[in-house]
């Protein structure tokens, strides 16, 4: 069984061949993927932890394919937390978030 940790391996391992982008910590020691210096994609707790627009997040949430990511009583409106069961998931939106992250 492939463990968080693994599948967010392979994640980065993808997102790492794109321009750009660098291993970072986001939100602490998180490890993540940067963008041109900005935080696209980490991996905190065992979920992967993505920002995408506000309207992108409100459509997984309310799929119940992704949580808000609340930080002490604040709610992110621009981060979601995806579980390791939607594994297959990861790499296509940390992509989408890579893009949205990326300066125009």
């Amino acid at each position: 069984m492939t463990t968080p940790e693994q599948s967010f391996a392979e994640v980065e391992e993808a997102l790492l061949r794109e321009p750009g982008t660098a291993r970072g910590t986001g939100f602490g020691t998180n490890p993540g993927v940067t963008v041109d210096g900005k935080i696209a994609a980490m991996l905190v707790s065992g979920r992967l932890v993505v920002k995408l627009p506000a309207d992108r997040c409100r459509e997984l949430i309310d799929a119940g394919a992704a949580e808000p990511l609340q930080i002490g009583r604040r709610t992110m409106r621009e981060w979601v937390t995806v579980d390791h069961s939607g594994r297959p998931e990861w790499l296509p939106l940390a992509r989408e978030a890579l893009q949205f992250v990326r300066p125009a």
